[in-house]
């Protein structure tokens, strides 16, 4: 048994024309693109603050609001900080490496053992290492995946 159904270029067997008019292919397609562009500027991760601290995970990227800024957590490098269940005659240091950009980029490292290099000035702003979690306890290595660094941008 042949059924036709009617459709906009004329009769159709049943279930072989298209699900919609082309038109409505090209509607929604057109509609896509301008719901894609129409944003203007891309905002990367969450927006933060400018001022307050936020905590990144290694590999994420948060935008400063009302500011270009984007700030990534690269990795962490060198961590020698001393184990919270251990007695140390130094505290240790761990180099966090994040990279800013505000249309250029620059990469910078944030020291956790030295209060004069846990700041770095990109421009206008001033980004600061507040805090590297976990801390490290003897009993094993942290994972790279598991540091989390809380961080804080301010205008100078």
């Amino acid at each position: 048994m042949d059924v036709r159904i009617p459709h906009a270029t004329g009769l159709v067997a049943a279930g072989t024309g298209p699900a919609f008019p082309a038109c409505v292919h090209r509607v929604l397609v057109l509609f896509c693109l301008a719901a894609a562009t129409a944003c203007g500027a891309s905002v990367v991760g969450p927006v933060v603050p400018i001022g307050e601290p936020f905590t990144l995970a290694v590999g994420e990227k948060a935008t400063v609001a009302d500011t270009r800024l984007v700030v990534e957590f690269e990795r962490v490098s060198g961590d020698s900080r001393c184990p919270a269940d251990v007695v140390c005659i130094q505290g240790g240091d761990a180099v966090v490496h994040i990279r800013v950009s505000t249309g250029s980029s620059a990469s910078y490292e944030l020291h956790t053992g030295d209060t004069a290099r846990a700041t770095a000035a990109h421009g206008a702003y001033r980004i600061s290492l507040i805090e590297l979690q976990p801390y490290p306890f003897s009993s094993g290595p942290i994972s790279p995946n598991d540091y989390r660094a809380t961080l804080s941008v301010r205008r100078q």
